[in-house]
């Protein structure tokens, strides 16, 4: 149930602003810890914001050690969804609907922006399979995948996208990528488990003021409650820089934070792939070299999503106005002729047999993005204010392990560890990797990262 009638004054352990994918994961990892925690959000439930229009992919490919390692402990976890919500001891017949992860296998295509030894090598250190295919083996493994190298990304509107490829690609295939087929229905699951926990969430409840007094954080809600904790995590996905601005934090971050508008879209499978009854799921492909991304999705859905080539106008929000006309109560957006047109003439060229609807179709959301597109778990030098922000466009794969990750830390700091001196260590339940949260930092410098989608 959702704390709509509770008093003026809200009292927690631990505030977590945000009910998306990642803020509902840490809700439930704070609470299994011992703490008692509060939700906010402004919205109507959990995941509806960004995580509503997310693509829920789960993929391993990213080019650094700690992404690897998080979203391979993350897979395990979605794998066994059921058991990580804490559903064994709960009759099968009064669980609640769960979403489900699919696991499908992940084309990913070679491109120079990203080198492909280094990325495979990261693989290789973390441990998940994968397959290794030259330009030969590829056609002889997917040959409905058209495999030249049309890079650099340009745009469709250009005769220049449409000339015919002069080299051939290779590819990596991971086996176990998937994907989760509800993304808002898995941050209800989470929220869902966080409460039977004992956590508390209120909806609809929009935070305008914050401040720190006497080792409390005092945060004023739009309805004239008033919430009170030592510790608050800002995981308010695109809101989360105007949270940091409301509560004075962030000066120190060398990692800057903006708000993208993104769309996904729909088509009907391709042909080669259309669904027979009983047959396995078609792979996703991952094209950074034509900078499109694509995934099966149950029904003989096709769902198909930008890679964000900088040949393409990219469309910022950079006020809270703009996020809400998006994402807010009275939002209704629609997707674009343009994007659309951009995106599905991408995917149509890598496999020619995809069918492009007459009439654009798909969803709309808003990532927040950090600089090199990589997630900041972190503290902040506020006593007791965390963040878990620049988490969209690459991150829902990994929010039941950044749970664990900021649950790590905020333990770990609130004991008095110099976690900017020392960075906190997770190791990982399932794989036993360790995971250093300074990668993850707001001060990092980023040297690793691709500065790419694929993180």
């Amino acid at each position: 149930m959702s704390d709509t009638t509770a008093p003026t004054a809200l009292t927690a352990d631990a505030v977590v602003v945000g009910s998306g994918v990642i803020g509902s994961a840490i809700a439930l990892e704070l609470t299994r810890g011992g703490r008692s925690v509060l939700v906010l959000d402004k919205a109507a439930g959990a995941g509806h914001g960004s995580t509503s229009a997310s693509s829920a992919v789960v993929r391993f490919m990213y080019s650094t050690f700690e992404s690897v390692a998080t979203a391979w402990e993350a897979k395990f976890c979605w794998e066994a969804w059921s058991d990580h919500l804490g559903l064994a001891e709960v009759p099968y017949d009064e669980r609640p609907a769960l979403s489900r992860f699919h696991r499908t296998g992940m084309l990913h295509l070679d491109v120079p922006a990203v080198p492909r030894e280094e990325t495979v090598d990261l693989l290789r250190a973390v441990g998940v399979p994968f397959e290794d295919l030259d330009h030969d083996a590829l056609l002889a493994r997917f040959p409905h995948v058209d495999g030249g190298s049309y890079w650099p990304n340009k745009p469709v509107t250009d005769d220049a996208f449409w000339e015919d490829a002069t080299a051939g690609l290779s590819a990596v295939y991971t086996p176990d990528a998937g994907f989760m087929d509800d993304p808002r229905l898995a941050a209800d699951n989470l929220a869902t488990a966080a409460r039977r926990l004992g956590a508390r969430t209120a909806y609809r409840a929009e935070v305008v003021s914050a401040e720190h007094v006497g080792g409390t954080w005092r945060l004023g809600l739009a309805d004239g409650r008033r919430v009170e904790a030592p510790v608050v995590v800002n995981a308010a996905g695109p809101w989360s820089g105007a949270f940091n601005a409301l509560a004075g934090v962030g000066e120190e971050f060398t990692i800057g934070l903006r708000a993208l508008k993104q769309e996904v879209h729909q088509a009907a499978r391709p042909t080669a792939w259309a669904p027979d009854a009983g047959a396995e799921l078609p792979p996703g492909v991952f094209d950074l070299d034509l900078g499109t991304y694509m995934r099966p999705g149950p029904g003989g859905v096709w769902v198909v999503g930008g890679s964000e080539p900088e040949c393409d106008p990219f469309e910022w929000l950079d006020t809270t106005a703009d996020i809400d006309a998006v994402h807010g109560p009275q939002a209704d957006p629609h997707v674009t002729n343009a994007r659309f047109e951009a995106q599905m003439m991408r995917a149509a060229r890598r496999l020619p047999d995809l069918g492009v609807p007459n009439r654009p179709t798909g969803v709309v959301g808003v990532y927040d993005v950090a600089d090199d597109w990589q997630a900041i778990y972190d503290r902040t030098d506020a006593p007791g204010f965390y963040v878990a922000i620049g988490t969209s466009g690459n991150s829902f794969k990994n929010a039941p392990v950044s749970g664990r990750l900021v649950a790590t830390l905020v333990e770990a700091v609130e004991e008095g560890h110099d976690h900017d001196a020392s960075p906190v260590t997770y190791v990982g339940e399932h794989t036993g990797l360790k995971i250093d949260l300074g990668a993850y930092s707001r001060k990092r410098e980023s040297k690793a990262s691709s500065r790419t989608v694929l993180g």
